[in-house]
């Protein structure tokens, strides 16, 4: 194997993507085709490493793989102006903002389902009586 290629599990373990995910990646174009050795293994390169970390980072953060491939895509051609990539990144931004939301809305009926049993009996507590009454619970969480 030449110096800086590395077969596809040591490009797993440095890259922190598993190797179904490095053949998914190239499957679907985000990763290059990679080179062959002589006995037909991938090889991957540094780049290719680099590219894999910018993915996994990337999915991290939520982006979905159209938008992490028009961001590679701006990635590979940095002259490009920035503005693809603002709006990418703001359109996620409002879709976490929305997800607080959500999640703040159902942290507040959890507080108040848990506040209103008080450790009574089972028939007097407000969890149990909470979520029976799902049009309830639901309204507040669907306008969140």
């Amino acid at each position: 194997m030449p110096s800086g290629d590395f077969a596809i599990g040591e490009a797993a373990r440095r890259s922190g993507v598993k190797v179904p995910t490095i053949r998914y990646y190239e499957q679907i174009g985000l990763l290059p085709a990679a080179s062959r050795s002589e006995g037909n293994r991938r090889l991957y390169d540094r780049r290719d490493l680099d590219r894999l970390a910018f993915i996994r980072h990337a999915r991290e953060l939520g982006f979905e793989v159209e938008a992490i491939r028009t961001l590679l895509s701006l990635q590979d051609d940095p002259e490009q102006p920035c503005a693809a990539a603002d709006a990418i990144a703001r359109s996620r931004l409002i879709e976490v903002e929305k997800r607080i939301a959500s999640l703040n809305a159902l942290r507040d009926e959890l507080l108040r389902m848990v506040e209103q049993c008080a450790n009574g009996r089972v028939g007097d507590c407000r969890v149990i009586e909470t979520l029976a009454d799902t049009s309830h619970a639901h309204g507040r969480l669907a306008e969140a």
